[in-house]
């Protein structure tokens, strides 16, 4: 391969901010991996944000992106997966697999989308200093009549039409809005971006927590909430907090503790079968790598608020942020019933 701009390529980021700023390129906050594909002619390669290869995890893609870009090009884009008319980050996770016949029964079975947004270089030409009105232009050119599972992500410079893609698009399984500066050169692993995403609040049990890579301090706490039959199911977690809150948390929490065996909700975690009955923490993940799936249990007593941006189907699809304590709220009006449901849209209205 030989490309004015060569693999690995870390993407260009952005910083969160509370309000769409006037003035720039607004797009969707697409809700899946990160990939920066390289063609040169019969290579192809699909890098993903930390740099490394995701090429042999969406072979159906390998093929479609040889078919509908040029011969020569390195384009910015997300992969996503859609199930009834949403995106899926549950089901693009399960791509993610060792197994060369599992990645192609579920190429096959759950096949995946690349949206494209940004044109790092095209033929001999790096685009890298190119403002993004001129990329974007580019990119538009280059895709124009593309066809699925390649599609050309929308973009305005209409803050109002962006205002009303943040409300709507949800329904389809964005989680918010880009905006862009319209001179702004791309400048890899740099967040010189903004993104704008949803802010809601929930009230969750605390029923344990994990320790800290650093020593015997709090790392996060495990959140439950209660669903329609009462069983309380892990959403999450909460963390972010400094290193002295993180100790002091140890000694708020200490009379809390409990043997997971004397009747706690989730005492069950251990054993892999019982993750297909309910939501416990420690789940296998082929993402947990060599992290230690233990933690520490608590008797599921106290109430905390936390912020979060979206669920994926019955959990907190981020990290959730912890606000306060509320010790004016009992463990069991925990629940589901008290988080709000966006309206549903088809993503196949989002990508046209």
């Amino acid at each position: 391969m030989d490309l004015p701009v060569m693999p690995p390529v870390k993407p260009m980021l952005a910083k969160a901010v509370k309000k769409i700023p006037p003035g720039m390129q607004y797009e969707a906050k697409w809700d899946g991996f990160r990939a920066i594909v390289h063609r040169d002619g019969p290579e192809l390669v699909i890098g993903s944000r930390t740099g490394k290869p995701l090429t042999r995890y969406f072979p159906e893609l390998v093929g479609a992106l040889r078919e509908r870009l040029p011969e020569r090009c390195v384009v910015d884009g997300e992969i996503v997966v859609a199930h009834d008319g949403r995106l899926d980050f549950d089901r693009l996770s399960e791509r993610i697999h060792p197994a060369g016949s599992r990645v192609r029964m579920l190429a096959e079975t759950t096949p995946a989308r690349f949206v494209a947004f940004d044109l790092l270089a095209l033929g001999d030409e790096a685009l890298l200093d190119t403002p993004l009105a001129g990329r974007r232009a580019a990119l538009e050119r280059m895709l124009d009549g593309v066809t699925a599972p390649v599609h050309l992500a929308p973009a305005t410079r209409d803050a109002d039409l962006a205002a009303r893609w943040f409300e709507r698009y949800e329904g389809a399984g964005l989680d918010g809005v880009v905006a862009k500066p319209l001179d702004l050169p791309y400048r890899p692993d740099a967040r010189l971006m903004y993104k704008i995403k949803h802010e809601r609040t929930a009230d969750v049990v605390v029923a344990g927590y994990r320790l800290h890579r650093s020593g015997p301090v709090v790392g996060s706490l495990l959140l439950g909430l209660h669903d329609d039959r009462g069983t309380l199911q892990h959403v999450g977690v909460c963390a972010a907090f400094t290193a002295k809150r993180r100790a002091e948390l140890v000694g708020e929490l200490e009379p809390l503790r409990m043997d997971p065996s004397d009747g706690h909700p989730w005492a069950a975690w251990a054993r892999e079968e019982a993750h297909a009955e309910a939501r416990l923490p420690g789940a296998p993940s082929r993402w947990s790598g060599g992290k230690d799936p233990a933690w520490v249990a608590l008797r599921p007593e106290r109430v905390c608020e936390v912020g979060y941006d979206h669920m994926e189907g019955d959990r907190f699809r981020h990290t959730a942020q912890f606000k306060r304590w509320r010790p004016d709220r009992t463990p069991e009006s925990c629940g589901y019933g008290q988080l709000g449901e966006p309206v549903s849209y088809d993503l196949a209205d989002v990508l046209g």
